[in-house]
C-alpha cells in the first residue's frame, strides 16, 4: 500500500520508501526524502522563483539518469509551475516554492538544477557562478586553489564570492551580482576564466577541449548562459554515495589537503546547518551584490 501524507495541507504518495538510490551506503529512498524535509529550511530560498531542471535517477545512478526541464506529467495542480521563454519556444516548467511541492519532487528522485536567474526577469542574472571541474589526477584539492584566485580577482570588482562543493569532484563558486543580462555576466566570466588561465598557466583551462584538462581545473564560466543550470546548494548527486552540494567555509577551502576533506554525505548537512546557518545566506542580501564592471 503506498503511504499518504500530508505536507502543508498538501496530500501525497510517498512510494518506494526501502529501495536503495545510493548503492555505496544502502542510503534508501526514505532516507532521502528524510533529508530534504530536514534541511527544506535552507534548500527552499535557492529553489524559489527559479524555473527546476530535474536531474532524475529514479533507480540509482546506475540506472537511467535523464533531465526532465517541462512539467512532468502527473504533476498535482497546486504545483506551481510557469512559462519560461526558450530559443526553441517557450516551456512550463516547475517551481519548487514550498516544502509540499519539495517533497513531492524529491519523491520523482531527483538533482535540483537551477539558472542564475528567477523567473519574474527570465535571462537577467542575480548570480554568477564558476564551476571548477577539476581532469584527474588533479582533485579538489586543486580546485580551493584555483577558488582562492578567483576569489580575490572577484573581489578587486567589488564581488563577494561563496563556496560549495559540488558533491562530484569540484567546487563551486557563486556570488549576487546587481541584475545583468545573463549575456553580459557570461562575457565577463570568460574573462575571468583567462585571465586566470594566464595567471595559474599549469593549474587553469577556460576552454573544455578534453585534452588540455588532465591535471589541470576547468573553470567552466558557460553556466551564466540564460540556458544554462547549476546543481542547486544542498541539492543531494545522482552517485553511488548520497553526496550533498553543501556549502563550504573559505577556511574549509584554504586548508584543503585531501579530496576527502570537501565531500559531504546526506547525514554530514543537518550538523553543519545547526553550526553554521545557512553559509550561502548573504546571496540573499541585495545591498551586497555586486557591480560588474
Amino acid at each position: 500500500m503506498t503511504p499518504i501524507t500530508e505536507v502543508e495541507g498538501r496530500r501525497l504518495a510517498l512510494t518506494n520508501l526501502d529501495k536503495v538510490l545510493h548503492p555505496a551506503t544502502g542510503f534508501t529512498k526514505g532516507e532521502v526524502l528524510h533529508y530534504y524535509a530536514t534541511v527544506a529550511d535552507v534548500l527552499l530560498p535557492h529553489l524559489r522563483d527559479r524555473p527546476v531542471s530535474f536531474l532524475r535517477y529514479p533507480d540509482g545512478p546506475d540506472g537511467q539518469v535523464f533531465f526532465t526541464k517541462n512539467v512532468p506529467p502527473g504533476t498535482p495542480g497546486w504545483v506551481t509551475t510557469a512559462e519560461v521563454p526558450r530559443t526553441e519556444g517557450p516551456a512550463r516548467m516547475v517551481l519548487v516554492q514550498d516544502l509540499a511541492s519539495l517533497m513531492w519532487a524529491a519523491n520523482l528522485v531527483t538533482e535540483f538544477h537551477t539558472p542564475q536567474w528567477t523567473i519574474g526577469t527570465p535571462g537577467i542574472a542575480d548570480r554568477i557562478v564558476f564551476d571548477l571541474d577539476p581532469g584527474a589526477p588533479a582533485t579538489v584539492v586543486e580546485c580551493c586553489e584555483v577558488a582562492l584566485w578567483l576569489r580575490e580577482r572577484l573581489a578587486t570588482d567589488g564581488i563577494e564570492a561563496y563556496a560549495k562543493s559540488s558533491g562530484s569532484k569540484g567546487l563551486h563558486l557563486l556570488a549576487s551580482v546587481a541584475p545583468t543580462p545573463s549575456a553580459d555576466v557570461s562575457a565577463y566570466a570568460k574573462e575571468l576564466a583567462v585571465e586566470a588561465e594566464k595567471a595559474l598557466p599549469r593549474r587553469v583551462v577556460h576552454r573544455m577541449t578534453r585534452n588540455l584538462r588532465p591535471g589541470k581545473v576547468f573553470v567552466d564560466w558557460s553556466q551564466n548562459a540564460a540556458r544554462k543550470t547549476t546543481a542547486t546548494p544542498y541539492t543531494l548527486r545522482a552517485r553511488e554515495e548520497p553526496t550533498v552540494s553543501a556549502p563550504v567555509t573559505w577556511e574549509e577551502v584554504e586548508e584543503c589537503g585531501s579530496p576527502d576533506r570537501l565531500a559531504f554525505q546526506a547525514t554530514d548537512i543537518p550538523p553543519r546547518v545547526q553550526d553554521f546557518g545557512d553559509l550561502l545566506a548573504p546571496l540573499f542580501d541585495a545591498e551586497r551584490a555586486g557591480r560588474l564592471p
